[in-house]
């Protein structure tokens, strides 16, 4: 929920001065293709810093209730990098773009990596689970202002999580892969399949282990996981993921001798998930689509609320983005439609998003809009909201 503060013409006031001294301050700054500045360097030895600032204007309209705006930092995330010896490095990184209450920071990236094995890292800590390119992908290189279905972590991909991650790749580059083990934890709600990271504990989240890997062809070359098309080389790639997620009944403390004592909040017993992806970049040209299923059950079998039913739920989201250049490397157009269903719903819940990127340098330097049109929200049949983003970034 977005609460406003001040009125709409005085956001859009101050966004406008906001994006006129980005405009002005980004003439007279050199620019680089990559983030993170080394402080110190001395032979395998070194300390980097960096971070991304986004600020964030976002107006919600629903059909059925009052229009609300609000600006604020979706993101206000540094990190620290560094080596002591070796083929070993070490990064932490730290959320306060969304404090509220006592929940002043939240830890991001926290890891430590073995890089001695050629083409192979083994990082053991807080990261990434390798399920869906678009979850996969920086939020400092999306398209969009807002992830869509397939990416949202609310909505079945498991984000960062507490274990040990093997990636790799061979055929120079040409096939990729990763490997998860790992505690992770599930915040409780019926509407959503909401994966969270252990190292950010609740006192409510179910507590368990998940296992994933994913494995990624690029037949024309390696292709980052970016969206947008810089280099105007011809690169294609096609995945496939999966995971299992099972609660060690450690943590259910919504469930009494089996039985769900509040069922808009039941404990979860077991997630799984299916991802089919693929990502063309082709003279400016960036399509990204992406295929996610899951399945899920409550400890209570006998629940029936929101996305369950009988204790199960199954719930399905496809995602087709595509952007293009029309000025290389400095404005593009972009598109969303994506989609989200399950058997409780009454239609389909879809979105349809329209929008522009003005890249200063990249995606270092951008500024991004978004219109976004909801249609179904939750699946309930004609509750509609149009939203509405503008975005600043800026990486170091």
């Amino acid at each position: 929920m977005f609460y406003p503060v001040m009125s709409t013409r005085r956001v859009v006031q101050i966004l406008f001065l906001s994006i006129a001294a980005c405009l002005i301050g980004a003439l007279f700054l050199s620019g680089r293709a990559d983030a993170g500045v080394k402080v110190y360097k001395d032979g395998d030895r070194y300390i980097e810093v960096g971070g991304r600032i986004q600020v964030q204007y976002h107006r919600e309209d629903p059909d059925d209730g009052e229009e609300e705006d609000d600006i604020f930092f979706r993101r206000l995330r540094p990190y620290i990098e560094g080596s002591t010896h070796k083929d070993w490095k070490g990064k932490f990184q730290w959320e306060m773009g969304r404090a509220t209450g006592d929940n002043e920071i939240s830890i991001r990236d926290a890891y430590f990596q073995y890089l001695g094995v050629e083409n192979m890292k083994f990082t053991i800590g807080n990261a990434h689970v390798p399920f869906s390119r678009e979850g996969l992908t920086s939020s400092k290189r999306q398209q969009l202002v807002e992830r869509t279905f397939v990416g949202s972590s609310s909505y079945g991909t498991p984000d960062r999580q507490l274990g040990i991650h093997v990636t790799g790749s061979t055929m120079e580059k040409k096939l990729t892969y990763g490997v998860s083990a790992a505690s992770a934890s599930f915040d409780p709600d019926a509407s959503r399949l909401d994966f969270e990271t252990p190292v950010n504990d609740a006192s409510d989240y179910n507590e368990g282990w998940i296992l994933g890997g994913r494995v990624d062809f690029h037949p024309l070359g390696y292709l980052r996981f970016a969206q947008g098309d810089f280099k105007r080389t011809p690169l294609v790639t096609i995945g496939v993921a999966a995971f299992t997620w099972h609660n060690d009944d450690d943590n259910n403390t919504r469930t009494s001798g089996g039985i769900a004592t509040d069922t808009s909040k039941p404990d979860v017993d077991s997630v799984t998930g299916f991802e089919v992806s693929t990502a063309l970049r082709f003279q400016g040209l960036s399509v990204d689509l992406q295929y996610n299923m899951f399945d899920a059950e409550t400890v209570d079998p006998s629940v029936t609320s929101g996305l369950f039913q009988s204790g199960d739920a199954e719930l399905t989201n496809w995602a087709a983005e595509a952007g293009y250049m029309i000025v290389p490397d400095r404005f593009e157009i972009v598109a969303g439609y994506e989609s989200q269903d399950a058997d409780t719903y009454e239609e389909e819940w879809t979105r349809a998003s329209l929008g522009a990127n003005y890249f200063i340098k990249q995606h270092d330097i951008k500024i991004q809009a978004t219109y976004r049109m909801g249609e179904n929200l939750d699946g309930v049949k004609d509750s509609d909201e149009d939203e509405f983003f503008v975005q600043l970034q800026y990486v170091f």
